[in-house]
């Protein structure tokens, strides 16, 4: 027999029962009363006591062997009484490099929110309870994006530890993330970018204010022409442009771009008419920027708001970029390359597989039977 407990029952605890395990093989025990299996294991004085969750002899012994092979490799060490903030902070520390400073803010943020639930407690003394209170808590009543967000910062943390040896299992994994629903995208027709484009080179009168509006109706049409993302559009040098081969390289600065990787973009005629006006216009160095400002996004709102247009923001003329070009017959393979996914065009299809109504119609009327 393992051990022996008193099982109360009934008000008052009326009646007791006594809990009996049986020992059938080395570190491998039978409760009586339900048949299931539970494993015993010793290391460094220390007891791990876990049920097997099954009533099969094979798979508890499996199931057991696979315990033995965790609990050997976990460190019996001071670490072990970390908490869980405290291996998340070096769990930030040791992929920081790796990663953009927005995505460690983020990170950073994650865990801010999800240590409170973790109170006083070693992260070997973790248990999956103590994150269904998170997600009960706190998780349930996030927005789906942000739930997923945090989840993953806390399964990632319990991950980092098992790596460690610090714990025995991740304590977060059983945990089901709600399904994000992409947000429809509000793409500018070609008529509403044109009047954007005309409203936002209107000077309000202001001193300075018709170069800081030409600047911004510049920036717009350069991410309109070129798909890019803002950081990458406003990294662009004129070192970058190269007329003779009628190419643009996108390096994204000193940020880099979102998969760390330059790529090389042939010019549309507009985006090449572009460039042909501004370094006319600029007559600048290599070393220059193309863009002159930063950011478009106050003269956008404004316009915006003018024309009573929905609130456009920079990202939205990416995905006009690339619908244009789909619309235009441009391969979706082709314009996910532009656009600097290496995914062969999986997430532009998604993204983009529901086109403007008015190019339906157009297609329709190509079919016949």
């Amino acid at each position: 027999m393992l051990f022996g407990m008193q099982n109360s029952t009934g008000e008052g605890a009326k009646s007791r029962r006594k809990v009996v395990f049986h020992r059938v093989a080395e570190n491998l025990y039978r409760l009586e009363s339900s048949g299931g299996y539970y494993a015993l294991l010793k290391r460094a004085d220390k007891q791990f006591r876990r049920s097997l969750k099954t009533k099969d002899r094979k798979l508890a012994e499996r199931r057991l062997a696979e315990l033995r092979s965790q609990v050997t490799n976990l460190r019996i060490t001071e670490d072990a009484r970390l908490w869980f903030e405290d291996v998340a902070e070096r769990w930030i520390a040791t992929t920081a490099h790796a990663l953009k400073e927005s995505t460690v803010t983020r990170r950073k943020t994650c865990i801010a929110n999800v240590a409170p639930y973790f109170p006083g407690i070693a992260i070997r003394n973790i248990q999956a309870h103590h994150c269904e209170h998170w997600l009960t808590d706190r998780g349930a009543k996030l927005a789906p994006q942000t739930m997923a967000h945090e989840l993953n910062a806390m399964r990632a943390v319990f991950e980092y530890a098992l790596e460690l040896g610090l714990i025995l299992s991740n304590p977060a994994k059983g945990i089901k993330r709600r399904k994000v629903q992409q947000q429809p995208i509000v793409i500018p027709t070609r008529e509403q970018f044109k009047s954007l484009v005309a409203a936002i080179r209107e000077s309000d009168g202001r001193a300075g204010s018709q170069r800081q509006a030409k600047n911004g109706a510049d920036l717009v049409e350069l991410l309109a022409y070129s798909g890019c993302r803002v950081h990458e559009a406003i990294s662009i040098r004129w070192a970058d442009v190269d007329f003779a081969k009628n190419s643009v390289r996108i390096t994204g600065g000193e940020r880099g771009t979102k998969n760390h990787e330059a790529r090389t973009i042939p010019m549309t005629d507009a985006l090449k008419q572009l460039l042909e006006r501004l370094k006319a216009e600029q007559k600048p160095k290599p070393e220059d920027f193309v863009s002159q400002i930063d950011s478009a996004k106050k003269c956008l709102e404004t316009a915006c708001r003018r024309l009573n247009y929905p609130k456009f923001t920079h990202h939205d003329f990416r995905h006009f970029f690339a619908t244009t070009c789909i619309e235009s017959g441009v391969d979706i393979p082709t314009v996910s390359r532009w656009l600097g996914h290496k995914d062969g065009g999986a997430l532009a299809m998604r993204v983009y597989g529901h086109l403007r109504q008015e190019h339906n119609h157009i297609m329709i009327k190509r079919v016949a039977f």
